[in-house]
C-alpha cells in the first residue's frame, strides 16, 4: 500500500471523508464516510499524522467520472460503525447539563451499542483487545464503551433481567462522566499521576452522582453502581471506604478494572488478556464474576495474536464454546511469512492448536481488521 499525506483542504467539516484515513504505516484511523465535526478534531488528526491510500484516491476519482451503474450494496463495515461511537459519546457527554433530553439521548446511544454488539460480539471484543495507541485523546470514551460491552455480556451470562442490565450499562457509560477529558490526558502523559489529578480521581464518584442527579437520573441501581464502583469489600476503596458494596457496583468495578488493564497508555503497555485474567482471578479469588468474565471473554479473545501448532501465526477472530480453542485467522504460512489470503482454523483441532501468544506485533501494524472479517472499506451509513 502506498500512502500520501492527507491535504487539509480535502477535509470538509461536517461532510463525510472521501477516503479512509490511515497513519504512515497504513493502520486505519478513520473509515471512509466518517464526519469530522470541528477544527480541533481536524487539527488533532493532522498532527497525529494522517495519510490516504493512493489507489483509493484514484478509484474514488474514477468512480466520480464513471456513468451511473447498478452496484451491489455491501453489508456495512462494523469496524467503521464502532469507530464512530467514541465521538458520539464525546458529543453526548460534553456539557450534559445543557441537554434537557440527556437521558433520552443516552437511551438511544445504548440501543445503538446493543445493535452493534448483537451484529457481531467478536468484533466488539476484537476492538477492546487491539486498541489503537494513537487514540489517547478518546481514552475515557472508548474505555467507557469497552466496559459497557463487557457489562452487557456479563449481565447476560449471569441471566440478569434486561432492566438491570441496562442500568449497569448506563452506569458503565457514565461512571467517569466528570473526568472523561482527564482520563484522555492521563493516558497520553508520560509522567506518573499528579497530586491534583489523583484528587480529581478520588472525588469523581461523588461528583458524577451529583451531576447525574441534576440531569434527572433517578435509577437507584445506576446511581449506586456509579457511587460504589471504586469501593472494596475490605474497606480500602474510595471515596467512602465502605465494605457493604452492591453486587452491581462490584460487577461494574470488575469490568472497569479488567478493561483498564488491557488498555495501552503512554506510560505503560497493555497487559495481555491472559495476565489480566490471572490478576482478576487472584483479586476475585476465583469468584463468580471473574469466572463469568473468562466465559464471555475467552482465554484467547478476539484480537489476540497467537502461534499455532502448524507453525502459522494468526489473529483470534471468533470465540467458541471452548474458551481455550477459538477460531483463528492465519496471517502467515507455516514458515512465518505473511500471506495475502486469510485462512481460518479451528484451534480445537490438534494440528492447529494454540501453542502460545506471539510477541512480535510489527506485522499487525498494516493489517486492517476488515480483512479478517470480510468487510469492505465502503463508507458507513449515517
Amino acid at each position: 500500500m502506498k500512502v500520501i499525506k492527507l491535504p487539509r483542504s480535502k477535509v470538509h467539516l461536517g461532510a463525510p471523508l472521501a477516503w479512509s484515513v490511515r497513519d504512515e504505516h497504513g493502520t486505519l484511523l478513520l473509515s471512509k464516510g466518517f464526519v469530522v465535526q470541528t477544527e480541533a478534531q481536524l487539527d488533532q488528526l493532522l498532527q497525529r499524522g494522517a495519510f490516504v491510500d493512493v489507489e483509493e484516491v484514484i478509484a474514488s476519482a474514477q468512480s466520480e467520472q464513471a456513468p451511473d451503474v447498478k452496484t451491489v450494496v455491501l453489508p456495512p463495515n462494523l469496524f467503521g460503525l464502532w469507530a464512530k461511537t467514541a465521538e458520539g459519546l464525546r458529543i453526548l457527554m460534553t456539557r450534559p447539563e445543557e441537554k434537557p433530553d440527556f437521558a433520552a439521548q443516552l437511551d438511544a446511544f445504548v440501543v445503538n451499542i446493543l445493535a452493534l454488539l448483537d451484529s457481531n460480539v467478536d468484533i466488539a471484543l476484537y476492538r477492546a483487545v487491539r486498541q489503537d495507541n494513537h487514540q489517547h485523546f478518546y481514552y475515557g470514551y472508548t474505555h467507557a464503551i469497552h466496559t459497557a460491552v463487557l457489562c452487557v455480556l456479563l449481565s447476560r451470562h449471569l441471566r440478569w433481567a434486561t432492566a438491570r442490565m441496562l442500568s449497569l450499562v448506563k452506569a458503565a457509560l457514565t461512571m467517569n462522566l466528570t473526568i472523561l477529558e482527564l482520563q484522555g490526558k492521563m493516558a497520553a502523559q508520560e509522567t506518573p499521576v499528579k497530586d491534583q489529578q489523583r484528587a480529581e480521581i478520588q472525588a469523581h464518584p461523588v461528583k458524577t452522582v451529583a451531576l447525574l442527579n441534576k440531569l434527572g437520573i433517578e435509577d437507584d441501581d445506576w446511581l449506586r453502581a456509579v457511587a460504589q464502583h471504586h469501593e472494596q469489600s475490605d474497606g480500602t476503596g474510595y471515596p467512602s471506604r465502605c465494605t457493604a458494596i452492591d453486587e452491581m457496583a462490584i460487577a461494574l468495578r470488575v469490568c472497569d478494572v479488567f478493561m483498564a488493564k488491557i488498555s495501552p497508555r503512554a506510560l505503560r503497555a497493555a497487559l495481555s488478556p491472559q495476565e489480566a485474567i490471572k490478576q482478576l482471578y487472584r483479586e476475585d479469588k476465583g469468584g463468580p464474576l471473574s469466572t463469568a468474565v473468562v466465559k464471555v471473554f475467552g482465554i484467547y479473545p478476539p484480537g489476540d495474536f497467537v502461534k499455532l501448532a502448524s507453525g502459522e501465526l494468526g489473529i483470534v477472530v471468533e470465540r467458541t464454546a471452548n474458551a481455550r480453542a477459538p477460531i483463528v485467522a492465519s496471517i502467515t504460512d507455516t514458515t512465518g511469512h505473511p500471506v495475502a489470503r486469510t485462512v481460518r482454523h479451528d484451534t480445537g483441532q490438534a494440528e492447529f492448536a494454540i501453542t502460545g501468544t506471539a510477541s512480535d506485533q510489527a506485522m499487525l501494524k498494516r493489517l486492517p481488521p476488515e480483512r479478517l472479517y470480510g468487510f469492505s472499506m465502503a463508507p458507513v451509513p449515517h
